[in-house]
C-alpha cells in the first residue's frame, strides 16, 4: 500500500471518508483536545486539521511499518491523551478487545476515542465472486469483520463510557475486475490473514472474471459496497445503572 500510494492518482476514498467522519464528529461533540494520538492516518488529514487548531499530535501508522506502535500492547505510560483517532486498523488486529482496552487506558480522564474501520457487510460482491472462482474448494480471501452489535459489546468490555456505535456504507462502481482489485490493494484493504489461502490459478481467475462480467449493470459497471463501522467512547467513571 505504501508503494502504491506514491502514485498521484492513487485511490484514497475510503480513508478520506473515515477522516472526514472523525473530524465532523469531533466538531459536533465540541471536544477540544490539547494532546492527541492519531493511528493509521496515512494521508495526515486528521493530524493536519488538529495541528491547525494548536493540538499536539502523535502520529502512528502501523500500516506503513511504524514500529513505534503496537496496538495489541500497552501504550507507554503516562499516555494521557485527550483524544485518540484510529483509522482503518482495528479490523486487522488479532486481539481487538485487548487493543480497545489499551486505547481506553491511554486516554486521560474525560478523553475521547473514535475508531473507524471496515465492518461486517463490506465487499459482498467480491466475496460472492471469490466463492465462484474457488468453485468447490473455497479459500479464506477476506479477514473476519465486526458488526455493529459486536462493536457495542466490545466498547463496554473495554470500559468506555457513553459508547456510540454506528455504520454507513460507500457504494463504488467499477468498470473492470482488475480495477476493483487494484483499488482494494492500493488502500490496504486486501487479505491480511496470516494464512490467506492458495493464490488464484488461471482457471480460477477466469471464473472470477466471468463472475464479474455476469454482475455488470446496464452501464457495464459492477457495484461494490464498503461498510464503515465507527466506535466512539469516553474515558469517564462508569456509573451503575439505576433501577
Amino acid at each position: 500500500m505504501a508503494h502504491l500510494q506514491m502514485a498521484p492518482d492513487a485511490p484514497r476514498y475510503i480513508h478520506g471518508d473515515m477522516a472526514e467522519d472523525v473530524l465532523e464528529r469531533l466538531s459536533f461533540l465540541r471536544h477540544e483536545p490539547r494532546r492527541a494520538l492519531v493511528i493509521g492516518d496515512w494521508t495526515h488529514a486528521i493530524g493536519a486539521a488538529l495541528e491547525a487548531t494548536g493540538v499536539t499530535v502523535d502520529r502512528r501508522d502501523p500500516a506503513l511499518g511504524d514500529r513505534l506502535v503496537d496496538e495489541e500492547a500497552p501504550y507507554p505510560a503516562p499516555a494521557g491523551y485527550d483524544f485518540i483517532a484510529s483509522i482503518g486498523t482495528l479490523d486487522t488486529v488479532n486481539d481487538l478487545p485487548g487493543a480497545l482496552v489499551h486505547l481506553r487506558r491511554a486516554l486521560a480522564d474525560g478523553g475521547l476515542m473514535i475508531a473507524c474501520f471496515l465492518g461486517a457487510g463490506s465487499l459482498p460482491t467480491l466475496r460472492s465472486m471469490m466463492l465462484e472462482a474457488d468453485d468447490d474448494r473455497p479459500s479464506p480471501r477476506i479477514h473476519p469483520q465486526v458488526d455493529v452489535r459486536a462493536g457495542g459489546q466490545l466498547l463496554q468490555r473495554a470500559g468506555f463510557a457513553d459508547p456510540v456505535i454506528d455504520s454507513h456504507h460507500i457504494d463504488v462502481r467499477f468498470r473492470s475486475f482488475a480495477g476493483m482489485i487494484a483499488d482494494i490493494r492500493a488502500q490496504g484493504l486486501s487479505n491480511s490473514l496470516a494464512r490467506p489461502g492458495t493464490p488464484l490459478g488461471k482457471a480460477a481467475l477466469a471464473r472470477a472474471q466471468a463472475a464479474f462480467d455476469a454482475r455488470r449493470d446496464a452501464d457495464g459497471k459492477v457495484t461494490e459496497r464498503f461498510e464503515i463501522l465507527t466506535l466512539s467512547g469516553w474515558a469517564k467513571t462508569l456509573r451503575p445503572p439505576k433501577f
